[in-house]
């Protein structure tokens, strides 16, 4: 049985889906995938369909009703690998910001390294992005120093969404209680592996923009991420927050 699945939410991905699948399947360690797709009106999902007539027994296809948020794409994938077999659990943008050669390293350093959550950070050593514009590289590494002041991990890329968890994680976390749906969704979830005295470790990648589709960063995620925080922090220090 392979041991690693890739989550990969989608919302018109079009451009982007074929390339990613082939991509992750060209890597020396097996992979299997599960794209959560909310309905895209491009056609995602037709594509991921047609994509399985090749690779029928390693590629899977969920589809939800509408865009739900980020944060419930992951969850129900999760819950979707929880109930099979697979080891490692793997998170990961369908627009190729994040290298799927790194998917390997993430694998490694929880197999090898003994790591119970492999993070693909773009500030453990340095600033580590391409493309973007010095105004949103600013705002994503000041939310990370925030973000690690605030709730006292030691971890540089707190927002980072290219991320591996073993089974045992995610099985421990109640991840019906999770609340937060966009950025804040991959805070929470580190925010309470580290809570519950889980080994997290940082993999320095090298973060590229997207060159194709249309990215989902709005202000309401961000302002989720800013205040989210902070009442997680709080409920933290009072115990009210559930953990699993």
């Amino acid at each position: 049985m392979v041991k690693g699945i890739v989550i990969v939410p989608t919302f018109n991905e079009i451009e982007n889906i074929e390339r990613l699948v082939r991509n992750v399947f060209s890597q020396q360690k097996e992979f299997h995938i599960l794209v959560v797709d909310d309905n895209s009106p491009d056609g995602t999902a037709t594509r991921v369909r047609t994509l399985q007539a090749e690779f029928h027994d390693n590629l899977f296809l969920e589809e939800r009703i509408g865009k739900l948020g980020l944060g419930t794409a992951y969850i129900h994938g999760f819950k979707w690998a929880l109930q099979r077999d697979y080891e490692y659990v793997f998170e990961m943008d369908a627009d190729f910001s994040h290298n799927p050669n790194d998917l390997v390293r993430l694998f490694n350093t929880c197999k090898r390294n003994d790591a119970d959550v492999a993070i693909g950070s773009r500030y453990v050593t340095g600033v580590n992005v391409i493309n973007w514009p010095m105004s949103r590289v600013l705002l994503s590494w000041l939310a990370s120093k925030y973000v690690r002041f605030i709730t006292g991990m030691d971890i540089h890329d707190t927002t980072a969404g290219f991320v591996c968890y073993k089974r045992k994680v995610l099985e421990t976390i109640d991840l019906d209680s999770i609340q937060f749906v966009g950025y804040a969704f991959q805070i929470e979830m580190k925010f309470k592996a580290y809570l519950l005295k889980y080994r997290l470790e940082e993999v320095p990648v090298i973060f590229t923009d997207r060159t194709r589709g249309t990215s989902k960063m709005s202000s309401s995620i961000i302002s989720e991420a800013i205040f989210g925080v902070i009442i997680m922090k709080i409920k933290s220090l009072f115990k009210q927050i559930k953990l699993k």
